[in-house]
């Protein structure tokens, strides 16, 4: 329940800002007066910073079918419990579309009815079923380019997650990285939200099922594109961290496991360590083999 719980608390405040976006844009106010990108993103960021701070202590935080798969892969998580953690994500989104439509369904309805009285339809950018889940602009036919436009936002979203998770980099804490991982999220819907993006397999499925309960099928068949949203994510992010654990990984993780030793021994690794700061954040702590004092390390 608590990964089903975090993607409900990121994906419940992103939502809720596209609609206000997207319900109001014909309103003589104006669509400044009561939503923008920039504010989508901040939605999206804060929910995400406050679902890692509220159920990151009880699941992990993977909120991110992707992220679970990357964690199997790389960290030993139980490949057994992938199917379940997966589930719970997409049931967390899909419970959070569901609550946005009863608590907007008055403007919802109106919207509805103004879409299909003006011949666009529901099921389009801009439309109802937008408020949900993404859709592409209907000049955007070209499927390879909006594979490639998802697949580099979710690898650079997913190359910052495993950049944040990883014990030995001196620049993150505990306290920073909730906030660093939903700023990359914000930065990218700032950069790429008008070109279409989805960025998570879960939030988008989820909500899309929701789409299609109350706005028809073709929520998944239009252009083509529902592939993109919701698959591109998993190879983006296996990419991305795969990239990070052969190219980027810190070699002070290496050392720790005693795999390998500084070349000026013990001594050099500790100025090292504190030349980078890893002594005040506490990542030195991860590089202790069985709690051990760093004194006491004994390199093979």
């Amino acid at each position: 329940m608590a990964e089903a719980t975090g993607v409900f608390y990121y994906v419940f405040p992103g939502i809720a800002a596209i609609t206000t976006f997207t319900i109001n844009a014909e309103n003589p106010l104006g669509v400044a007066a009561f939503g923008s990108i920039f504010q989508i993103g901040w939605a999206f960021a804060i929910g995400i910073a406050f679902a890692i701070i509220t159920c990151a202590p009880t699941s992990g935080g993977h909120f991110n079918p992707a992220i679970t798969i990357c964690f199997a892969i790389w960290q030993g998580f139980p490949w057994r419990k992938v199917p379940y953690y997966i589930f719970s994500q997409v049931f967390g989104a899909f419970i959070a579309g569901l609550l946005l439509m009863g608590m907007y369904w008055p403007e919802i309805q109106a919207f509805k009815a103004e879409s299909l009285a003006s011949g666009k339809g529901l099921v389009y950018n801009g439309g109802p079923a937008s408020a949900l889940c993404t859709f592409p602009n209907p000049n955007q036919t070209n499927l390879g380019y909006l594979f490639l436009t998802e697949f580099f936002v979710d690898s650079f979203i997913g190359l910052v997650i495993w950049a944040n998770l990883d014990p030995a980099n001196p620049f993150v804490s505990p306290v920073s990285a909730p906030f660093a991982i939903g700023l990359a999220y914000g930065a990218m819907v700032w950069g790429f939200a008008d070109i279409a993006i989805s960025t998570n397999l879960a939030r988008d499925l989820g909500t899309r099922i929701v789409a299609a309960i109350f706005f028809g099928g073709e929520s998944f068949s239009y252009l083509h594109y529902s592939w993109i949203a919701i698959l591109v994510n998993v190879p983006a992010t296996i990419f991305a961290t795969g990239y990070y654990e052969f190219l980027m990984r810190d070699s002070l993780s290496t050392i720790g496991k005693g795999h390998a030793v500084h070349e000026d021994g013990e001594e050099g690794l500790k100025r090292h360590i504190t030349n980078t700061g890893a002594i005040e954040t506490g990542a030195a702590n991860a590089l202790k083999p069985n709690g051990s004092r760093l004194d006491d390390l004994k390199h093979e």
